[in-house]
Formats: structure tokens, C-alpha cells, sequence
């Protein structure tokens, strides 16, 4: 259900009052519902094709939204990797052992409001299955098996290697805006907010165990409901934050870019042109999770 890691809890302050407000109306809401009334399940999700127009956001997000982005590129890292290797079994006429779907996974650091939301805690659009068709052939050995996914990660690695040490760093700077004294203020209304609507959970992790629990114990029935609840509450409770937090993190970018010219040139010369290729090489297409 709630199985997605998080990179960097990174927060900002927010007024108490704002955080007050928002969660006295929906707690509103919630009261004026009849009895027995059911929160509608969660919307499906559906894919975007649309690049960012610089790659910067896609590498660097600063807002839940541009996560979308970069959930996307993970995934199609990954597809270059499970491609190459298969490339690799083909030749050697053995098939690779089945592996685990893939999926986006979301960063709740920089949480995506309106698609939580919209979509629920944990539920998003399903990455494509890629066009390969299944092999009738032997799985290869232990020894070929890990010889094509050496070629697999290899092949990855042409296109992580171009983003993924700058993107490490700026996950690391996000996490000096958790730290920041009027994130401490900010934490404290939401567990206030959480109560508004029958949840009592201290912080903001306490609310993500409890609701992991609500899910793990609910019928499949119950489930859609359930979830998409726990998203509606979170994100209402949360709004006021990212309210303030958005732009503090598009600020420490804008530094974080400046301080790092050479890097972001190289950044935007390079990814975009190494995608396109490997969608080419690979017959994939790099997609996103949209509300």
C-alpha cells in the first residue's frame, strides 16, 4: 500500500493559522456529509508524454508536481536496463528469470498534492509493458544471467551517470530546509489538522503508519474508499505547507544552479539527446504519471 520510499524529508514553515483554516474547512466538509457516506474511490491515473521545457526540472524538482517528471525517468532508466539485458539473452538464445513489474514511485518529500489527492496515497498511472515479446527459450544459467544484467546496468548507467550525482546533491541540499526553525512551527499545526478529521497521528510519518494500517486492514471492497480518503485528508492538511515550502524550493534551486554552472550545462546538453537514443535503441518511450 504506503510502500514508497522517502528520499528526503525536506519541509518549510507554514502560519499555524493557514494550517487551521484549511483543515476547519474540510473538516466542514466532512461533517455536512449524511451518515454513512463513503468517499469516492480513487480517480485512475493516465500517462503524459510531455517534456519538461527545460530537463532541469525533471532532474532538480523543486515542487510535487515536477516529480512526475523525474518518477518518469527513473522508470525509464529501468526499462533501458531490463532492455539491454534481454538484448543480451536473445543473442545468447536463454531467457532472463521473470522480474517484478515496474512502477513509479512517489517522493514524499516533495509531495504532489494534487495528485494524491486526486489518486490516493499510493495508488498512480501503471507503467507500460514494453512490446517484447515473452522467450520459449531456457533460462540461462546463474553465470549468463548475470553477465546480461551486467549489460543491462551498464547500459543504464549511459544515461543515469549524466544526471545522477548532481541529482543526489540537490536531494541532499533539500534537506537543510527541513531543519529550518518555522518548519518545526509548521509540523506542529499539522498533527492539529489530522485530528480535525479523526486522525490522531503526531507528524506527518505517524499519519503515513496509520494509514498504511487502515489499508492493510481494509477489504478489497473497502480498499478504494480507504485510500482515497487518506489521500484527501493528507493533502488537505498539507496544502498550507507546500504553500510556502514551493517557494522556498524553487529559491534554493535557483542557488543551487547558480553554484553549479558547469554541471547544469552539461545537464542540459546531454540527457535529453541520451533519452531520445535509447528510446530509439530500445523501441521505448519515456512517460510520466498525470492526474
Amino acid at each position: 500500500m504506503l510502500r514508497r520510499p522517502v528520499l528526503v524529508r525536506a519541509a518549510l514553515a507554514v502560519a499555524v493559522a493557514l494550517l487551521v483554516t484549511a483543515c476547519s474547512a474540510h473538516a466542514a466538509d466532512v461533517a455536512d456529509r449524511p451518515s454513512g457516506t463513503r468517499a469516492a474511490p480513487v480517480t485512475p491515473a493516465r500517462l503524459g508524454h510531455t517534456l519538461p521545457d527545460d530537463p532541469v526540472r525533471m532532474v532538480l524538482p523543486a515542487t510535487g508536481a515536477e516529480t512526475r517528471w523525474t518518477q518518469g525517468l527513473y522508470v525509464f532508466g529501468q526499462q533501458v536496463g531490463r532492455a539491454a539485458a534481454a538484448d543480451c539473452a536473445r543473442r545468447g538464445g536463454f531467457a532472463l528469470p521473470e522480474e517484478i513489474p515496474l512502477a513509479f514511485i512517489r517522493f514524499f518529500a516533495l509531495p504532489d498534492l494534487d495528485f494524491i489527492a486526486r489518486h490516493g496515497l499510493s495508488t498512480s498511472a501503471a507503467v507500460p509493458a514494453t512490446t517484447t515479446a515473452p522467450s520459449t527459450a531456457h533460462t540461462g544459467t546463474a553465470a549468463e544471467v548475470r553477465r546480461c544484467r551486467a549489460e543491462g546496468a551498464q547500459a543504464a548507467a549511459v544515461l543515469s551517470d549524466i544526471y545522477l550525482p548532481v541529482e543526489q546533491r540537490w536531494f541532499g541540499e533539500l534537506g537543510s530546509v527541513d531543519r529550518d526553525p518555522a518548519t518545526v512551527r509548521a509540523r506542529r499545526g499539522l498533527s492539529r489538522c489530522l485530528s480535525a478529521h479523526g486522525v490522531e497521528a503526531r507528524d506527518e510519518q505517524a499519519f503515513m503508519a496509520m494509514a498504511d494500517a487502515r489499508q492493510q486492514s481494509a477489504t478489497a471492497a473497502e480498499l478504494p474508499a480507504v485510500e482515497a480518503e487518506s489521500g484527501r485528508v493528507y493533502a488537505t492538511c498539507m496544502r498550507p505547507v507546500e504553500a510556502v515550502r514551493t517557494p522556498a524550493r524553487l529559491h534554493l534551486r535557483t542557488g543551487f544552479r547558480t553554484a553549479r554552472t558547469a554541471e547544469i550545462r552539461t545537464l542540459r546538453t546531454r540527457l535529453l539527446p541520451a533519452v531520445h537514443r535509447a528510446e530509439r535503441q530500445y523501441g521505448l518511450t519515456l512517460v510520466f504519471p498525470e492526474p
